[in-house]
Order: C-alpha cells, then structure tokens, then sequence
C-alpha cells in the first residue's frame, strides 16, 4: 500500500533534523507493516495550533489526499497534525472519509483499531492543553522578567536591546534618539506628521523597520501606543501587557486584541527617558485636540468615491483625496516628494466626468441596447459551442464506463495489479471530471437571457440609487465593476483607463462575458478628465 509520512516541529528549542528524525521513526512502522512510502513532507517551524491546510506541508498532505495519490498516513504521534482538538478531529475525518489508513508510530493511534475516537479524543485534549500550558507559562516568565526590570517586548526605534544571561534590557542608541527628539520637537512646533516624514526621507534617515517613513510610523494610534509620538516609553515608562494575540477559529489567523488597563504592567524607567515632558505634554495636548477634531483621528472611512482606487501614474500608489479639493498621489502626501513626485487632480471634475462615463457605458438606454444584444449573442454562441462539446463529453464517458467495467472484470479474474489499479483510478477521476463538466454546462443553460437583463438592471438599479445617496455602498459596486482606475499623464492632458466594466456586469449578472469567450481578458477602456 502506498503511505506518506508527514512531521512537523515549531520551536527554535528544536531543530530542522527533528523532521528526519521523525520521519525515521515512522519508516521503522512502515517497514514493519510492508508499506511503501512514496513521499515524506514537513513543517519547519510551524505551530500546532496552525491549520493542516494553511501549512505548505499540509496543504500538500490535504491535496495529495482528496487526490487519491495515498493509502496510508503516518505521522509521529497524532499531535504532529494538530495541537488543536477541534482542527485535529476535523483533519482526521477528513482524511478517513477517503479511506485513509492514519498511524501513530509514537502514540500508537491506529484508526482501524477499536476505541479509536476515544484515544484520539484523550489525545486531542491533552495536545491543546499542552498548548494552553505552554502559553500560560510563557507569558508568566515574561511577567516575571519584567518583574524584574527586565525586557519583554519588542525593539523600540530609539533604543537597542541588550541581551544577558539574566535577561534582555533596553540601551538608548543615542543616534536614534536624536531623531527622536526631532520628531517631537517639530511636531511641538506645528509642523504636520506628513512634512516630518518627508524631511526625514529627504535626508535618508530609515524609518523603525529600515525603509522609508510613513505617516503612520510617526502618529501611531493612542489607544494601542503605537507611533513614535505615542511612545511612553520615551519619557521614561515602560508599558506591558497591553495587548494580546487571541486566534480566529474560522481563519485560524492571530488577532491582536487590547487588555484592559487594569491588567497592563507599568514601570518607572527614568535612565531611558529620550524626551523632555514639556516637549511630551507640548506634544499629547496637540494629539488629543487633532482625535477630538477628527472624531477619533485616523482611520475614518472614506467619504469620497474615487479615492483610494485612483492609481497614481508614477509609482502605482493610490491617490486619496488630500483636501477638500483634490485627489493626489498617498506616497506623495504620507511621505513626501522623495518617494513620489505624485499627481493632483480635482476631485469635483474627476468625480463629474467619471461619474458620466459610468452612466454612458452603463446606464444609457444605448448601452441597456448593446448589452442585451450582448447577452443575446454570448448565450447562442455558448449554447452552440456547449452544445457540441456536451455531446462529445457524453461519448466519451459512454466510453469509459465499459473500459471500467472490463478492468473491473479483469481485477477478478486475475487480481489487483499496479497497472490496473493505476488505469482503474485515472479512468474514474476522468469520467468524474467530465461528468463534472457536463454539469456546470446544464447550470449555466439554464440561465435566460430574461434573467439575466433582470439581474443586469438590477445591479444599475442599485448604483443609480446609490451614487447621490450612499457614498460607501456606491463605492463598493464602483469597485467590484471598475476596480483599480489608472491614471496618466501625457502631453495632450491627464487619462484615466480601467478594465471594461461591461464585461464585469455581464460576469457579475450571469457568468458571461464577450471578452473571456476566448480567455482574452477584460479589454481596457481609456478616457480623458
């Protein structure tokens, strides 16, 4: 029978030879039950909690299952597939409703054994409390260590940690520091966070991450004490335990989510204090003014319909509305001139001729014409084109039935042979995939031109009612019909050019399009503002 072994370890406590270790172990079970390994896959350095099908090992596993391609799974012990109860049982029914054979060399699991569901249930609670020990443990030497004056977070620009065999500790680098200081000083001074990004880009200074400075970089959020201005520990207080990492159990992805203040860990650290409190308070009095004005500062949503899907001709950025009166280029305006010479272009012209262009393609009752005609003759066309490869797919699956029943027929009167089961498996994966096939072509004829003119208007129904009326939903159905809008610069004025919206409406109503046909793609349109 043919087996694959799958391993996986997470912590830099061990090491990349823990994969061939484990897949040694496995070997010895596959030798002693007479299986044939035919791949071994792995996971460096990836958590339990992790979901089988987000690993690339997994991935690999879960595709090579649902393939066919194995008989036999093993693995170390069933915590190598998860370290959580529910993704384990979810992964395990997954792979023995294919017939997969699931052993455990280490643990023993055998999943044609009796009272399976009851080890592996013990099994899958022990693996995840195991996590949630090690979770508790981990965050409790981290209390300790801060208990003890030490470090347990990450760099901050401005200092350089410091590690030592009792712990790691927070040292000014005196060079960032100055910079620091800048920053708040001409903060304190009026300057806006954009013009002190772009000064520091001018002069080549690199942002806390090594690239160029962003707005963001520099404001932060108050609330999450992010952002160079929010940063307390530049006057001497160091905050922990402010946030924690919880886990989405539909995406299986971390979230960051705030503690209450009750429980952060706050310490008086005045040998690391950078700037002066005047300039501090100078600096929290103009922040807290800007939320108040801004109603909660950055992060509003947008209230304008074309920002943000304007692309700017120079570096491919988005252009934003950067006032009341202009749409420019975000590189340009978050960090200056240095990174992008950027674009302006007036806002209430381009949204009037954009707007237009939309209700000339889409809306006009000329257009309503060409796209009924449009549907009309995409549906023939298709149908005709079904039509004669439905009748050829119906042939050949005719065909394959009788060649299944002679190998099934011949299986016994002379038993399995590779050849034969390797033939038997590829003749029942065509005739599944033709047969599949044929299916979506009796869905998509099922469709009517009626409706699908009834769902065409409806969508134009529902951009007309809401271009005046509900700036963030009309933007949404921009963007689905018109994605990114690219802009140009040339000679003769400024163009803006997107992929034809006719065609997405006709995707959108009814899974047709003139251009896709041929697997062409959407054919671009270009006006000028």
């Amino acid at each position: 029978m043919r087996a694959i072994i799958y391993a996986r370890f997470s912590t830099d406590k061990q090491r990349e030879s823990s994969i061939e270790d484990q897949a040694d172990i496995c070997r010895r079970l596959a030798n002693s039950q007479e299986l044939s390994v035919i791949a071994v896959y792995g996971d460096d350095g990836v958590s339990g909690s992790t979901p089988v099908q987000q690993r690339p090992g997994g991935a690999k596993l879960m595709a090579d299952a649902l393939a066919g391609r194995f008989d036999v799974l093993i693995v170390e012990s069933l915590d190598r597939l998860s370290r959580d109860q529910v993704e384990q049982e979810r992964t395990i029914r997954r792979l023995e409703h294919r017939g997969i054979r699931i052993f455990g060399a280490v643990d023993g699991y055998d999943s044609r054994m009796g009272g399976r569901k009851i080890l592996r249930g013990v099994r899958g609670l022990i693996n995840e409390m195991y996590l949630d020990d090690l979770r508790h443990k981990t965050h409790r030497g981290q209390a300790g260590q801060v208990g003890r004056g030490f470090v347990a977070g990450g760099k901050s620009f401005g200092y350089d940690i410091v590690k030592t065999d009792a712990g790691s500790t927070y040292v000014v680098n005196e060079a960032q520091a100055g910079w620091v200081r800048y920053i708040f000083s001409k903060y304190a001074a009026g300057w806006s966070v954009q013009r002190i990004a772009s000064e520091l880009n001018s002069m080549g200074i690199a942002s806390p991450r090594g690239g160029t400075w962003a707005v963001s970089a520099i404001y932060g959020c108050a609330k999450k004490g992010s952002g160079v201005l929010n940063n307390a520990l530049y006057v001497g207080r160091y905050i922990w335990n402010r946030s924690q990492w919880v886990k989405d159990p539909d995406t299986g992805k971390r979230q960051r989510t705030d503690r209450p203040e009750a429980e952060w860990s706050v310490m008086d650290v005045p040998e690391l204090r950078i700037v002066d409190q005047e300039v501090w308070s100078v600096v929290q009095a103009r922040l807290t003014g800007n939320r108040l004005r801004n109603g909660g500062g950055r992060g509003s949503p947008s209230r304008t319909l074309f920002g943000g899907m304007l692309q700017c001709p120079y570096c491919g950025g988005a252009m934003v509305a950067i006032n009341s009166r202009l749409y420019g280029c975000n590189n340009r305006k978050d960090r200056g001139e240095v990174i992008c010479k950027g674009l302006n272009i007036s806002r209430k012209h381009t949204d009037r001729r954009l707007i237009s262009v939309i209700r000339d393609e889409l809306m006009s009752p000329a257009a309503m014409q060409e796209l009924e005609a449009q549907v009309q003759q995409v549906l023939e066309g298709g149908r005709l084109a079904e039509a004669s490869g439905a009748a050829a797919g119906r042939a050949r699956i005719r065909e394959l039935s009788e060649e299944i029943s002679r190998l099934v027929d011949a299986i016994a009167n002379i038993g399995m042979s590779d050849a034969l089961r390797a033939r038997l498996v590829e003749a029942e994966a065509e005739q599944k995939r033709i047969q599949a096939q044929l299916d979506q072509v009796a869905e998509k004829q099922s469709v009517s031109a009626k409706e699908i003119k009834s769902r065409i208007k409806s969508i134009l129904l529902d951009l007309q009612s809401t271009l005046d009326q509900d700036t963030q939903r009309a933007r949404k159905i921009i963007a689905d019909l018109f994605g990114d809008i690219r802009i140009s610069k040339e000679e003769s004025g400024i163009y803006a050019e997107y992929d034809k919206a006719t065609d997405k409406l006709l995707l959108a109503a009814g899974g047709l399009s003139t251009n896709l046909v041929a697997g062409a793609g959407f054919e671009p349109t270009t006006f000028g503002l």
